[in-house]
């Protein structure tokens, strides 16, 4: 079976930390899918307490800072793997592949490269403005109680 570097893209950028791109390589044994898997499904309990505790619960920041991770990790991989060369991805992922159906990449896998680098960019500066915002708020209240 032939692993396709524009399904692998894809899957990293419309299901970003699900391990879903790591699962089509590699099958259920791939180490880092479950860790990605594993770290979104805590990112999305860390969001759950952060929005009950009004985003005063440190475990809902260590918990979505982990999902964070993972979606972010997978858009990476999705542009380092993007790209790589086509020969690179055939020795490593199609090593007994016929010539005649060895990988092309074209402007859809540039595309997918292209998007996960916009998104991953847009995400990872709303993270740090909510969570920089979020400390320094917390700064205020801290420095409020101190003063009375």
């Amino acid at each position: 079976m032939k692993n396709s570097k524009l399904i692998f893209c894809a899957l990293g950028l419309f299901f970003p930390g699900s391990g879903l791109n790591c699962f089509y390589l590699q099958g259920w044994k791939s180490f880092w899918a479950w860790v990605q898997l594993f770290a979104l499904i805590g990112g999305i309990a860390g969001w759950t307490m952060l929005k009950n505790a009004h985003f005063q619960s440190a475990p809902g920041w260590v918990l979505i800072t982990f999902g964070f991770i993972a979606v972010e990790a997978s858009w990476l991989t999705t542009i380092a793997f993007g790209l790589r060369l086509d020969e690179k991805w055939d020795a490593q992922f199609n090593p007994n592949i016929a010539e005649d159906q060895r990988t092309r990449s074209g402007w859809p896998v540039v595309l997918t490269v292209i998007f996960s680098l916009v998104l991953g960019a847009a995400v990872m500066m709303t993270f740090l403005a909510v969570s920089f915002e979020q400390f320094f708020i917390s700064q205020i209240h801290e420095a409020r109680k101190l003063s009375q």
